[in-house]
Parts: C-alpha cells; structure tokens; sequence
C-alpha cells in the first residue's frame, strides 16, 4: 500500500512539474463536445482574423486557435511557421447546433478569405496558410461541398475555388499568447488585418452586399480596445461608469428625459443595446428600456453590492457596467433595464445607415 501511494504521489508531482514548466500547450484536446454541442474547424490564413467574426456569433460557445492537417504531434508555432509540420493555422469552434446552423459557420469562412489563392492568404504565404473546411461527420461535409459548389457557380470569383475539403484530424490548441488576439493586442491586430489587405479584400469582394448571407453589424467585430485608448476616447465620467461601476446622477444625465427615435450603442465598443422603441419614462431619472434589442449583447452577474442583492448588466464584447435590470418594469416584459446615459451613446434613426446599422432602420419603419 505504502508503494502504491509513493507512487501515486511520483505521477501528480511529475504531472505538476510539467504543467508548470510547459503549461497546456502541447497537450492534444481529445475532448469531446458536451451533449448537444458540435464541433467545427476551420483553417484561413493567419488564425488570428479567423476567431473574432466566430466569436460574436449566436450560439458559438467557445472558440480555440491552433494547428491541424500535419503529421507533427504537438507542434509549436515556430515549427508550423517554418511549413515543414503540414499543419496549418485553424480555428476550432464549439457551437450549439439549435442556435446556429453549420451552413452560417460556413457563410462567414467563405466571407473571411480569399478562396483563390493556394497555399496563400494576402500577405502571408505557405502551407500553413492554405484554406481548409475539415469537416466532423458527414453531414458537415455534404454541407460544406454544397456550399463551395454554390460558390463557385455564384460568379462571385473570376478564378477556380481551391479551398481544400478534408477529414478533420488532431487539433492542437496554438500557445496561450495567440488565443483571442484582437482582444489582447488589439491595436497590433488592427494594424496586421489592414496592413495584410484581408479587410480590403473582403471588403471588396463582399461590401454591404448581399452574398451567401447578407454581412451586418452583429457579425461585425466588437473590440474592448487597451486601457489607455478607453481613457483617451471617453469622458471622466464614462469610464468611471464602464470600467469601474460607479453611478451617475439621476435626472442629470444626457438621456434619462431623450425621447428622440434612435437605438443605443455600447459607448466603448458600439455593440448594439437597446432602441428608443423599448425606452419608457420609468420616473427614475435614468434611461429604462423593456428589453435589449440584441440580447446576445448583454451579460447579467448577480451584484450584492449596497447590501441587497441585484442583478448588474453589463456588455458582451467591451465588458462595460451598463447598470442593472429589475422585475418591476411595464407589461409584457416586465423588466426595467435601468441604465446609466455615460454607457450609452445614441444613434437617431435617421444616422442608423450612416453609422453602419443599417438593419437596425426596420425597428423604426412606419412611424
């Protein structure tokens, strides 16, 4: 029993010293999905543009960046940038399959890249940035040969689609420092996206037009920029309200009496929250709304701040405190969004296109 136990305590200490000297990269995520859930992977180009467009999707649970296709076990990145693994740069992505369907996953990798290049994507170029659909299971890859077939007859691209369509293989996560980039770095992100021609390519090729699924503003990228630039972009006030969730006045703030038609965005990120449509005077002395008009958008933690319990709203993407919602708000509903105006920035209705929400204008039609 005694040599049992040491050395039982010889395979946690050896397991712990590993963990602590290489952390979890290298170690192949077997996991499956949890029931309900599936998976899919996709590979254009440099991983780093491919996560953001995912993970502001409906019903995407999570997403992970990494290396898939080689023959090299546990890659690191330097291996893979050197094109001698086979690997190429992926991003795999858990999604609830009732909320999103594979063919959108599809659509916005389409939208991402440019299908035309081999072993290419703008200004990156070998086998590790060729363009890939590995497909799980059957249905995903009918799904993804219809897709490409009606890309092709679509008349969209002058030359031959050469995006590969394979067997999923091992997926190895790529180094922590890679994971949600455009959040970490976001400048330096920035930078690299318009810098490599991606955005102006797809730009070009998808505008505001319609393609496979029309492009809008809910699949557009919602950045939390650096802590200086928040500070540089907003008032005193608004960051003391965003980042560290403090109050502001009742009836002395700039949109608890605003009754113009118009939709309300996050002031640091822009993403989509409410629209003058749901706004009632709840005789608080802060803008109320019955309900958000992306709820995808919201994020509610339970505050047990000022010796009660309540329940604190804040942003999805920028993680701003917006304020809180209670359960005594008008019919049929019956919530009050209680929000603070420095959160807030509001659009009119007739800037809606103007300012890129454009989808947002059919709230507003015939009135």
């Amino acid at each position: 029993m005694k040599k049992t136990l040491i050395i039982f305590s010889l395979i946690i200490l050896t397991g712990g010293l590993a963990m602590a000297l290489f952390g979890n990269k290298g170690i192949e995520d077997t996991r499956a999905p949890s029931a309900g859930l599936e998976k899919a992977t996709f590979a254009g180009g440099c991983f780093w543009c491919m996560q953001p467009p995912y993970d502001k999707l409906k019903g995407v649970i999570s997403t992970t960046v990494g290396y898939t296709g080689g023959q090299k076990k546990n890659p690191t990145y330097e291996e893979v940038s050197s094109g001698t693994t086979g690997h190429a740069e992926a991003v795999e992505i858990l999604y609830d399959p009732a909320q999103t369907g594979y063919e959108e996953l599809l659509d916005i990798f389409w939208q991402s890249i440019d299908p035309t290049t081999m072993n290419k994507q703008f200004a990156d170029n070998g086998t590790q940035y060729r363009t890939v659909i590995f497909y799980h299971n059957e249905e995903q890859k009918r799904l993804a040969l219809a897709s490409k077939d009606a890309l092709e007859k679509s008349g969209k691209f002058s030359k031959p689609i050469v995006t590969e369509i394979v067997q999923a293989s091992e997926f190895y996560p790529a180094e922590d420092y890679h994971q949600k980039y455009y959040v970490k770095n976001p400048t330096r992100y920035n930078m690299y996206k318009a810098g490599s021609g991606r955005e102006t390519y797809t730009n070009k090729i998808w505008g505001a037009a319609k393609g496979i699924v029309e492009t809008n503003k809910k699949e557009q990228e919602y950045v939390k920029p650096s802590n200086e630039e928040i500070k540089k972009k907003l008032t005193p006030l608004q960051y003391k309200v965003t980042q560290e969730e403090a109050t502001e006045k009742a009836f002395d703030n700039e949109y608890w009496d605003n009754h113009r038609e118009g939709i309300y965005v996050d002031v640091v990120s822009g993403e989509p929250l409410f629209s003058s449509a749901d706004k009632f005077d709840s005789g608080t002395g802060w803008p109320s709304f019955m309900r958000p008009i992306e709820k995808g958008n919201i994020v509610e933690r339970k505050d047990r701040s000022l010796f009660t319990q309540r329940t604190e709203v804040r942003s999805k993407h920028s993680d701003s405190h917006l304020g809180h919602v209670f359960d005594d708000g008008p019919k049929p509903t019956g919530l009050r969004y209680c929000m603070n105006s420095a959160s807030l920035r509001f659009i009119p209705k007739e800037d809606l296109e103007k300012e890129g929400y454009g989808e947002y204008k059919k709230l507003f039609e015939g009135k």
